[in-house]
Parts: structure tokens; C-alpha cells; sequence
């Protein structure tokens, strides 16, 4: 298997320069990583700096606390696109979900997923807030709201990404949606724990380690 198609690689701390956003789409299109994964602030000059390499350009949109009105975060996705993101990864609202306000948490991601049109929507549902009934009910909503991703973290919250809850997450989507694992994935061999569980896609900053770690 070919793991850099399953990364990427990503740089969302608020300290990122440009020197470091330009190290990392140098980076993606050397090893062929799937996308990289920026802030709003960068997806223009990522999209021009990675046009013609095959790596795609992803923005977090309401990140990391998913808590800002739903109408902030369909200009931010819209306005990603707009810049030339093809892929975007949104953070629920955490305390909705928590509230069963289940109506609200689906419109909001079927609105952030209208703005993106044809374009990839991730959907964040910061699993180390959550119980096992609340991953798999915001797993359905995003599903339901034509999510094509359900996301395990922010890598910004309390834990990352656990292989339990990549394989939860796949068993309550199904086909229906891919999973992506992130947060605290820095090595070969957890990457390789999360896609046996079933995670399609690989966020994180160690993205080089990982592939190198792929040939020892």
C-alpha cells in the first residue's frame, strides 16, 4: 500500500509563518501526500503553490471549538472554496450534540457541505469529548447531512485519535462515509493501528516520519 495517499499533512498551529506553509507544500508534493491541511489564512497561496502536483488543498472551518454560529462557518467554507480549497474539515458544535439538539448539529453540516458543493466535506467530532452514544449519533447526523467524512479530532482538545474509536466510527457509517483519523498520530505503526481500523485518510504534522517509518 501506498500510505502517503493516506495523509495529510498538516500545519495548523497560530504561530505558522509562511516559511513553515511553504515548507509544508514542498513537503506534500515531494512525497505525493493526499492533501495538505491549512487555516483559512493560507489555502490561496497553498492551492497556488500546489497547483499542477496533485496534492489537494483542505482548510479547517470552524476550528478548533466548533462553537462559532453556523452562519460564520458556511462564509468560511464558502470562502475557502472560493480561495481553491477542494477539501474541508469543519468541527461540530460539540454542545449541541451534548443538548440532543440533533436538528441543529444536521442543518449545520448540511449547510457547511451546501457551501462546498462538489467539494470534500471532513466532519470533526472531537471523540475525547464525547461518550460512545454521542460519537456514533454525530457520526448519523453527518451522514444523514451528506458528510463525505466523519473525523475522529483537532488534535487541539484533550486526546487525539484512538484505533477504538476509528473502528466505531467506520462501524456506525459504514459505506456510507469515509473516516479520517487524527490528533497524536506520529509514527508508522499507529498510522498502520488507524487504517486496520478502518480510517481512509491520516492527519498530522509527521507525515515524513510516517512514510519513512513505512520502509524499516
Amino acid at each position: 500500500m501506498n500510505i502517503a495517499s493516506y495523509i495529510d499533512h498538516t500545519v495548523l498551529g497560530a504561530d505558522a509563518t509562511q516559511e513553515k506553509i511553504e515548507k509544508l507544500c514542498a513537503e506534500a508534493a515531494q512525497w505525493k501526500f493526499a492533501s495538505v491541511c491549512v487555516n483559512g489564512c493560507w489555502v490561496a497561496f497553498c492551492a497556488d503553490k500546489l497547483k499542477e502536483t496533485g496534492v489537494k488543498t483542505a482548510c479547517t472551518v470552524g476550528f478548533p471549538l466548533g462553537a462559532m454560529s453556523t452562519e460564520a462557518k458556511v462564509f468560511e467554507a464558502a470562502t475557502a472554496i472560493a480561495d481553491g480549497a477542494s477539501e474541508v474539515d469543519m468541527v461540530i458544535n460539540i454542545g449541541w450534540l451534548k443538548d440532543h439538539k440533533d436538528g441543529l448539529v444536521e442543518d449545520e453540516i448540511r449547510r457547511v457541505k451546501k457551501a462546498c458543493g462538489n467539494n470534500c466535506l471532513k466532519v470533526i467530532i472531537e471523540t475525547c469529548l464525547l461518550t460512545d452514544e454521542e460519537k456514533e449519533r454525530a457520526c448519523r447526523l453527518a451522514v444523514a447531512a451528506g458528510a463525505d467524512f466523519v473525523k475522529t479530532s483537532t488534535g487541539f482538545s484533550k486526546a487525539g485519535a484512538t484505533a477504538e474509536d476509528v473502528a466505531l466510527m467506520k462501524k456506525t457509517v459504514g459505506n456510507s462515509a469515509k473516516v479520517k483519523a487524527a490528533g497524536g498520530i506520529r509514527d508508522y505503526n499507529t498510522a498502520m493501528k488507524m487504517i486496520d481500523a478502518g480510517a481512509d485518510r491520516i492527519g498530522c504534522s509527521a507525515g515524513i516520519a510516517i512514510v519513512q517509518g513505512a520502509g524499516k
